[in-house]
């Protein structure tokens, strides 16, 4: 066998598979070769002289399925310790087409047909033969039609009329012999030509139908997270999943997909997206259970005294306040209650008269995502609670009056209400709340972080418990749940909380759990922002900015820019979970004092590339050695209008992305090391 392979000029080593086996062995495969390299000459009708071509294609398949000499392993990762790759497999022998960029002129074909005939070694391309110059290449850009076999036709009968001709066949005299016998009486001259006019009209030739092509039609890579239904009729709007024919215009319409995730996933989402809130005190006015919930607010502030009622003293003014409805859901996304709250308009009070300290520290997205990470390594239990009217727990040392709230003016219009304790809408009201907060957990033992205000640790020998809160919403996770179960028990009999379960919605995240790690998306938030920017219905793009773009002050101002600041606002908001937006939406934000048309224009050009996949987001996985990386990067001179220098970087806490940033240099910088030791400085600081 050795002997046949060096006769015919064939790489031994290159047509042998991996087998530790002995040669009675090797030699049965190597007749399994042959049989398998004599079936693609068959199937593609190549001629003898490509029999190695055969061998080579046969010996790359083989050496990439299993085998039990093996242990039911391939060739292939018993070599290279990593499992084969079959996305770049095509069928043996069939037409290819190879991108050609080198033409003589712009109406020169750009494509080089050829026959398919293996894959090259140590190359990531394919194997070609030119059947017009006879010359063997390798090349990468190729569309393969792998139900046409160019040779197929040299064996067989002459193909019809409507059947696709093959490229081997095609030879000129061929081509004139068939039209000579197609047309015998057609003239060798042009000026012979006289026309003939029947005597006795001539009923019409039923007309032939149109060929319809054989391609095989695929969807845009653009719409593969959608469900894309064809109108097969206008009139009865039936859909078909099937392509329409060629020339038929039917519109499509496309809905997002959910199928990728559980069914108890999607009954969460689709529970959380059905039911809209009111907006008002009139829409909700109507409707009785919303009507229930106010009365159930206002039983709850007057039972914890956050007011009396008390006529407006001279010289104060009061505050308005309004009415807030939210809609509670359990951790399976089912109905928990209708939440009304009683919001004061701080918005009207007075530095210095109606309050003085504002500042309350919220948790960082870093900390949120760094825990999570940690607790999806570490395998630890996430659990969610909600505090009932925590701002009403706060003391005002303010004198503060409020005007009643609409639709409850039982006492008069010349009352007011003097609040006693901190209200939901106040300047103060968050101040007020972490301060009490802060002073009740640490007096159970545990520790603020230094880094992040909002975290709480207690660690007690093995025991490790984290508290996270963000206002009102609070986050625990630790390796102790007998610790935990004491830890709510403490906060209830302080605060009176809610125990919501396990961590399924927080901040506008939905987060899904599984074996392999935590997934975080905000794929409900970014739906209302294309149902509010109105692409619900827009086409899809696959990148989110135009590379090389420069915007500048230049271009027609909005004329009504609040939408463009609002958008944006949104946006940035939503680069909580999709990094892949950052940059996008920190160019875009250095023009909301002043956004002119082509700022809006890719506003909603990211609009159209969330539409691409509104669900993606961030991965934390369960196998994570937690080390820390970073990688940071910068231009020089980027930003056009100030010559200042872009920085972005990233942060890893293992495989998990849990910190990301791109912001203009305060300075410019002078060269571009100038600019990379500062991209550097910046990332060494989130790093500390």
């Amino acid at each position: 066998m050795r002997d046949f392979f060096k006769q015919q000029g064939t790489n031994y080593q290159h047509s042998c598979v991996y087998t530790p086996q002995q040669n009675g062995v090797v030699e049965r495969k190597h007749r399994h070769i042959l049989e398998s390299a004599r079936a693609f000459r068959f199937q593609s009708h190549l001629s003898l002289h490509f029999w190695a071509e055969c061998v080579s294609a046969a010996v790359h398949i083989i050496n990439r399925l299993p085998t039990p000499i093996l242990s039911h392993q391939t060739p292939f990762e018993k070599l290279y310790k990593k499992i084969p790759s079959y996305s770049h497999l095509r069928i043996f022998g069939c037409l290819a087409y190879a991108t050609n960029v080198h033409v003589p002129h712009k109406f020169a074909p750009r494509a080089t047909k050829c026959v398919f005939i293996g894959y090259p070694i140590g190359q990531k391309a394919y194997k070609l033969y030119d059947i017009e110059s006879n010359r063997v290449f390798t090349s990468r850009d190729v569309i393969f039609h792998e139900d046409i076999f160019p040779y197929e036709s040299i064996s067989s009968s002459p193909p019809q009329t409507d059947s696709v001709v093959p490229i081997a066949v095609l030879d000129s005299s061929l081509i004139h012999q068939t039209h000579e016998e197609s047309n015998p009486a057609t003239p060798t001259s042009p000026t012979a030509f006289t026309p003939v006019f029947p005597a006795t009209p001539t009923p019409a030739s039923p007309r032939a139908p149109p060929r319809r092509s054989q391609r095989t039609h695929v969807a845009p890579a653009a719409l593969s997270d959608y469900v894309c239904n064809q109108v097969s009729s206008p009139e009865s709007l039936s859909f078909s999943p099937s392509f329409p024919s060629k020339g038929t215009q039917y519109p499509i319409f496309n809905f997002i997909s959910y199928d990728c995730y559980s069914p108890q996933h999607r009954s969460f989402i689709a529970t959380i997206t059905h039911d809209v809130e009111p907006t008002c005190y009139e829409q909700a006015a109507s409707q009785s259970h919303w009507k229930i919930a106010m009365q159930s607010e206002l039983a709850a502030l007057e039972a914890n005294n956050t007011w009396f009622l008390t006529p407006l003293p001279p010289g104060k003014q009061a505050i308005g306040c309004r009415w807030v409805y939210k809609i509670k859901r359990k951790s399976d996304g089912s109905l928990e209650r209708y939440k009304a709250r009683l919001v004061a308009k701080g918005y009207t009070q007075l530095e210095g008269i109606d309050y003085h300290d504002t500042f309350s520290p919220t948790a960082k997205m870093v900390t949120i995502r760094c825990l999570l990470a940690l607790a999806a390594a570490q395998n630890w239990s996430l659990h969610q609670l909600d505090v009932h009217n925590a701002f009403l727990h706060g003391d005002l040392s303010e004198e503060i009056y409020m005007s009643l709230p609409p639709g409850f003016q039982r006492q008069g219009e010349n009352l007011v209400c003097r609040l006693n304790k901190s209200l939901y809408g106040l300047k103060q009201a968050s101040c007020q709340w972490f301060a009490k907060f802060s002073t009740s957990i640490q007096s159970a033992g545990f520790i603020q972080s230094k880094a992040d205000y909002s975290l709480f640790t207690c660690k007690k020998g093995k025991s490790f418990t984290a508290l996270l809160i963000y206002v009102d919403d609070i986050l625990i996770t630790g390796n102790d749940l007998n610790a935990i179960n004491v830890l709510k028990q403490f906060l209830h009999n302080q605060f009176r909380i809610k125990d919501l379960g396990d961590l399924k919605y927080f901040l506008g995240m939905e987060i899904s759990r599984s074996k392999k790690g935590i997934f975080i998306s905000q794929r409900k938030y970014a739906l209302e922002i294309l149902k509010d920017g109105g692409c619900l219905g827009a086409k899809p793009v696959n990148f989110p900015m135009e590379q090389n773009v420069k915007l500048t002050n230049e271009g027609e101002l909005l004329k009504n820019p609040s939408s463009y600041r609002q958008l944006v606002g949104c946006l940035i908001y939503l680069t909580v979970t999709r990094p892949d937006i950052t940059y996008s939406v920190h160019i875009l934000s250095r023009f909301m004092h002043a956004p002119r048309k082509p700022h809006m224009e890719v506003a909603m050009r990211i609009l159209r590339y969330l539409k691409s996949n509104p669900g993606q987001g961030l991965f934390f996985s369960s196998q994570n050695d937690l080390s820390l990386r970073a990688f940071c990067d910068s231009d020089w001179g980027g930003c056009s209008i100030s010559r200042k220098s872009t920085t972005g970087y990233c942060v890893f806490l293992g495989s998990s992305l849990i910190s990301w940033r791109t912001e203009r240099q305060k300075t410019v910088s002078l060269s571009s090391a100038e600019a990379e030791y500062r991209a550097m400085t910046g990332a060494c600081c989130e790093l500390s």
